[in-house]
């Protein structure tokens, strides 16, 4: 099928009541077997030590200090600093009861004390368990009732959420260590639950370096992490220290084959929420390489502040993120004048040429590298010299932009917490793989499975269908939900939900969800996110929830708009107000609809796709009214029940001009 994937297994028809599935794919680097793990590694704290003995003098955790409220210069544990603080909190926790198999909670954002208290565990085969509010308010005490946490490291802004539900998870939590100070009133009233509280350094006191620590195997739990899903509780998945580890290794079996290892020299950006698989699986590489973690200041305001005084290496975004770097690199080229306009479109279009002819980006257009784009690369510090993204699509047209412009190798991955991060990626720079998440990972195999009533075919000569995923990186199941598991993983194939097609290169593309679906009045279905996707490219929206009602023949949307373009319209056309109120005008909503219309017909998009009535909306989808999850999916059900009455409203007025 391509220069990337082999054909291990052929396809199997429809038989039984199952759907029938497409031949099994394997990456080209991983042909004759699935990566296999070495000896010498039982546990994530072997990457450390490993590290530690090779190089116990490099930088390895840094944070900006502040000092009078003013940020300064990044200041440096060394892995050696780091190894001895773990140890003794290791050996602290031990001291507390603790004991290998047990559960460990850690919430905050991410600082050198979460990765701390995630080695520590590691140290003692305790499993670590990320909290995390985004995943609404009772999520926490769900989380430590659910996975019977018995000790929880917090950062010292979230002590106080911690302590308000203190009594209703007090059965299990009997220890708190604060990341930085705890005050001797928290102190008291945790006391009063059966809790003991201690600041980092009383605790780091209690523990000792001549601790031994205990066996470790590579079918130990590593950690419970719980996923929100769209719907429903929090499902804890099951990774273990083998999972983990295979994917920190064929991360780099990847790179190595393909672009280049991470090394001591290596700075890492440490800004996506730690509570998730893919900043965890990625410091754990670079602690694996010996390289150096920055992390930001936990503040959105200051995040390109931080990146610019860091000058990372190693970059990993959400297309959140990119989108927002593009949207601003465009506005600046725009404002910068006709001449340079020209120039940089000039520069552009000559090395996307290249590019697509195959050249690598670095030797598509070096002088104009150094001429042009040299000043783009500077937006993330001027160092980076390879781009991940991951956790949702990135729009094609800015993944392009990315790969021309920064100067760097740019692969864009997809994976589940269930699939322990990545399971397929696209490789460097191979320009084909723009627009797709690439080839299965080496320790991962892959198939698609027809979906019938989608109208998906496996079998046809464009293979459509469920991604389905086996191998050595998968979860080992949900905790304490054997009927989850088992509707999910099934012979030994974990059912991913999303819709993949093979592209000719043997690179995966994602083009749509298999529960996000609507079937209108008419009969027709309706894949929501992607048409969603076509509709985002209307420069004029933030983002947009579209719904359609399977008693009605049409669609309606509520969208976010975008604040700038529409005070700019406001002026031109002489309406005033603030931007609330221009959400409520009649004209602006015209506006905007016609405008999404004019983008939906530019993509081709059927009649019947086409919106009939939207709702503008001043505030964006936030996670505090549980309207997205912390990747920043919609949430549907939540949405619709939110947004009922307006829904309702819109179709209304849709109906009455059409009468």
């Amino acid at each position: 099928m391509s220069n990337y994937t082999v054909k291990v297994e052929e396809s199997r028809p429809a038989a039984d009541g199952k759907p029938s599935a497409g031949p099994v794919y394997r990456n080209i680097y991983a042909k004759d077997g699935l990566m296999e793990m070495p000896t010498r590694f039982e546990s994530p704290w072997d990457f450390f030590s490993e590290s530690v003995k090779k190089n116990p003098k490099n930088q390895m955790l840094g944070r900006r200090q502040v000092v009078d409220k003013k940020a300064g210069p990044y200041s440096w544990l060394t892995y050696e600093e780091v190894y001895e603080t773990t140890v003794k909190i290791g050996s602290a926790i031990r001291n507390r009861g603790v004991n290998p198999g047990d559960r460990c909670g850690i919430y905050g954002v991410n600082c050198p004390e979460w990765i701390m208290a995630m080695e520590a565990c590691n140290s003692q085969a305790i499993s670590y368990v990320p909290l995390y509010d985004s995943l609404g308010a009772n999520a926490v005490e769900f989380i430590i009732n659910h996975a019977e946490v018995s000790i929880a490291f917090v950062q010292e802004s979230k002590i106080p959420a911690i302590l308000s539900c203190l009594s209703k998870c007090n059965s299990y939590l009997k220890t708190i260590v604060s990341f930085g100070n705890i005050s001797s009133t928290q102190k008291s009233e945790a006391e009063e639950q059966g809790v003991a509280c201690f600041s980092w350094e009383e605790f780091v006191q209690m523990g000792s370096l001549d601790h031994e620590l205990p066996q470790k195997r590579k079918t130990d739990i590593s950690s419970i992490m719980y996923t929100s899903g769209t719907t429903g509780e929090p499902k804890g998945v099951i990774l273990t220290n083998g999972a983990f580890m295979g994917e920190v290794l064929s991360m780099d079996q990847l790179l190595l084959e393909t672009d280049r290892e991470g090394t001591g020299e290596d700075v890492y950006f440490s800004f996506l929420p730690l509570a998730h698989i893919f900043d965890q699986i990625i410091e754990t590489y670079c602690i694996y390489r010996g390289a150096s973690i920055g992390f930001w200041q936990g503040d959105i305001r200051y995040l390109i502040e931080d990146l610019l005084i860091l000058k990372p290496t190693i970059f990993c975004g959400v297309p959140r993120v990119y989108d927002r770097i593009y949207t601003g690199v465009m506005d600046k080229i725009e404002a910068g004048g006709t001449l340079k306009k020209l120039l940089f479109q000039f520069a552009y279009n000559y090395k996307l040429r290249n590019m697509e002819k195959g050249l690598r980006q670095d030797e598509a257009a070096p002088r104009f590298d150094r001429l042009v784009f040299d000043k783009i690369k500077l937006a993330f510090g001027g160092r980076v010299r390879l781009m991940l993204s991951g956790a949702a699509p990135l729009p094609k047209h800015v993944e392009e932009f990315l790969r021309v412009t920064c100067c760097c190798s740019l692969s864009q991955g997809y994976g589940l917490t269930e699939s322990c991060g990545g399971c397929l990626t696209s490789i460097a720079n191979v320009h084909s793989m723009t627009g797709t998440v690439g080839v299965p990972m080496t320790t991962i195999e892959a198939r698609l499975e027809s979906v019938p009533e989608m109208g998906y075919d496996a079998l046809a000569s464009v293979p459509r269908g469920e991604i389905c995923l086996r191998g050595k990186t998968l979860f080992s199941g949900y905790h304490k939900r054997e009927d989850l598991t088992k509707s999910i993983l099934v012979d030994g194939w974990f059912h991913t939900g999303d819709i993949g097609e093979w592209q000719p290169d043997g690179a995966m593309k994602i083009i749509d969800r298999k529960k996000n679906i609507f079937k209108l009045s008419q009969g027709e279905y309706v894949a929501v996110e992607n048409i969603e996707g076509v509709y985002s490219r209307c420069p004029l929206v933030t983002s947009i929830w579209i719904y359609g009602s399977s008693f009605e023949s049409f669609l309606v949307a509520v969208v976010v708009p975008e604040r700038k373009a529409l005070e700019d319209w406001a002026l031109s056309n002489q309406e005033t107000g603030d931007f609330s109120s221009l959400c409520n005008n009649t004209k602006a909503r015209r506006y905007i609809l016609d405008e999404l219309n004019s983008t939906a017909r530019k993509h081709q998009l059927r009649g019947f796709e086409m919106l009939r009535a939207i709702h503008l909306e001043p505030n964006p989808f936030d996670i505090e009214r549980e309207l997205v999850t912390p990747t920043f999916k919609l949430k549907r059900p939540q949405l619709l029940n939110y947004y009922k009455e307006i829904v309702g409203q819109l179709y209304k007025e849709a109906k009455a001009k059409t009468a």
